[in-house]
């Protein structure tokens, strides 16, 4: 059952939400009664099998291409929270990492964190009022070999943020990001690596035990609910007076 409290009656955005956090950014909010989400993902037939009750938008596309965001500019017509989640991981030392892959890491962790920010605050700027959410990750925070482009794009997110955070206030607008450590989403079955690792331990969820238990303080990694739950503080009224910040969820791992 809905829990029809602060944010019923208001419209969110959530990039990336056709899975892992974006997916439970989305139910998490539906859950609390938003009136309306504006989902937006590249795996467009994957935001129908969602499964939610309140209104939706949904829209397949790159959060690089420029068009996408002129396009929503246009359609929507208010906006309160934005969840600004879409991006990739990608992995390589800098002596082996070539050009393309910077460039590709760049342009969905960057590129499209700087347009769909950007296309938020000029929706939130006609209210003057939001809360925005950009997700970070702790590599941004903790230099780890192999991880150039990858940490390099968080870095800047993070710094993006508080920028924007400094520029919004007079608008009414606070802009956070979100810094987690390991989560447990389908991110993961992307890299050889950790198929590797999958088979070496006997199952998905033994690999993920492990790498947890050897790299996070607190022995565990986050399942995306607990992300929902934590960037859903930082949209919610009783993060009112915080904006600038970085909430660090790691288990530890930048102690």
């Amino acid at each position: 059952m809905a829990d029809h409290g602060e944010f019923s009656g208001r419209v969110a955005l959530v990039t990336g939400a056709a899975s892992g956090i974006g997916a439970a950014v989305a139910r998490w909010l539906d859950a609390r009664g938003i009136a309306e989400l504006v989902l937006i993902d590249l795996d467009r037939p994957a935001l129908d099998t969602l499964g939610l009750a309140c209104k939706v938008r949904p829209y397949g596309g790159d959060v690089a291409d420029p068009a996408l965001w002129k396009l929503l500019e246009r359609d929507i017509a208010r906006l309160d929270h934005a969840v600004l989640n879409a991006g990739i991981a990608t992995s390589g030392n800098i002596t082996d990492l070539d050009i393309a892959t910077w460039r590709k890491t760049m342009s969905a962790n960057l590129d499209g964190m700087f347009l769909s920010l950007r296309a938020a605050m000029r929706l939130m700027q006609q209210a003057r009022r939001g809360a925005i959410v950009l997700t970070a990750s702790v590599s941004g925070i903790k230099a780890a070999a192999g991880t150039a482009a990858y940490s390099a794009s968080k870095a800047a997110t993070i710094q993006l943020a508080k920028v924007a955070a400094a520029e919004a206030a007079g608008h009414g607008i606070r802009v956070n990001a979100i810094a987690p450590g390991g989560v447990d989403t389908a991110i993961w079955d992307k890299a050889d690596w950790f198929a590797q690792m999958a088979q070496e331990h006997g199952s998905r969820e033994a690999a993920l035990a492990a790498m947890a238990s050897g790299a996070t303080p607190l022995g565990r990694f986050a399942t995306a609910d607990e992300v929902a739950a934590q960037i859903g503080f930082l949209l919610s009224d009783a993060a009112a007076t915080i904006t600038g910040t970085c909430l660090v969820a790691d288990g530890g791992v930048s102690l």
